[in-house]
C-alpha cells in the first residue's frame, strides 16, 4: 500500500494531529511514570519477586536491577526518539504511515504487557498506572480516530505481532544504546577500565606495580 503524503490534492488533515502527534505526549506521561519509580522498585520489590518466582532466569532479573536511574533515564531518552519520528511520521502522511500505526500498536499492547505484569507480580510495577488511564485509551481513541478518517491499516494478527515485536525491539535497542554510552563514559582517556561482575568499574591504578 501507498501511503498517501499531504498535497494540493490531498492537503493535511490538521484534525488528526492529536492522534499523530498525541502519540508522543501520551509516550511521555506514560515514561514519566516508569522514570520516577523504577529506581525504588527494582531495590524493594525485586528481592521479594526473586524469591517467589525462583524459575524466572536470573539474567531477567539482573537486567531490571543492574541498569542505575542515569542509564535508565538514558534509554528511556533513545526511546523517546523513537516515538518522536514515528509521531512526526504520523503527522507527515496524516496517519497513514505504517510506521506510526505500528508505533501506535505496539504502544497499547505495551499497555496491556505491563497489566499483565503486575497481574504476575500481585502488585505494582512501573507504568501500570499510566497503562489503564492513559496507555490504552489513547490507543483505542487514536485508532478509532484513524478509523474515521478512513486511513486506518486492517487489523490482522501479524500487525498486532509486528507492532508488539516493534516496541520490543526499539526498547531493547535503546538499552543497548545506553548501556554503550555507559560504558564509554566510564573508559578513562587513553585508557580501558575492566567491570566487575556487577557492572562496577574496577580500579587497576595500581596494576603492575611492585
Amino acid at each position: 500500500m501507498i501511503e498517501q503524503r499531504p498535497n494540493a490534492a490531498n492537503p493535511p488533515n490538521p484534525t488528526l494531529n492529536p492522534a499523530t502527534l498525541g502519540l508522543l505526549a501520551a509516550w511521555i506521561a506514560h515514561d514519566l511514570e516508569e522514570v520516577a519509580t523504577m529506581a525504588r522498585w527494582s531495590r524493594t520489590r525485586v528481592p521479594a519477586l526473586r524469591e517467589r518466582h525462583p524459575r524466572v532466569p536470573e539474567r531477567l532479573w539482573r537486567s531490571v536491577t543492574d541498569v542505575d536511574g542515569l542509564g535508565f533515564a538514558t534509554a528511556v531518552a533513545f526511546m523517546g526518539l523513537i516515538v518522536a519520528a514515528a509521531a512526526a511520521d504520523g503527522r507527515r502522511t496524516d496517519g497513514r504511515s505504517a510506521f506510526y500505526q505500528a508505533a501506535l500498536n505496539g504502544f497499547g499492547l505495551h499497555g496491556l504487557v505491563h497489566l499483565a505484569q503486575s497481574a504476575a507480580a500481585r502488585g505494582y510495577t512501573p507504568g501500570v498506572v499510566t497503562s489503564p488511564l492513559i496507555v490504552v485509551p489513547f490507543t483505542l481513541w487514536a485508532r478509532d480516530r484513524l478509523r474515521r478518517a478512513g486511513v486506518l491499516r486492517p487489523t490482522r494478527a501479524r500487525d498486532a505481532v509486528l507492532g508488539l515485536g516493534l516496541a520490543a525491539a526499539a526498547t531493547a535497542a535503546a538499552h543497548a544504546a545506553a548501556r554503550l554510552i555507559r560504558r564509554l563514559a566510564l573508559v578513562p582517556p587513553g585508557g580501558c577500565r575492566s567491570f566487575t561482575p556487577h557492572g562496577a568499574p574496577a580500579d587497576h591504578r595500581g596494576a603492575g606495580r611492585r
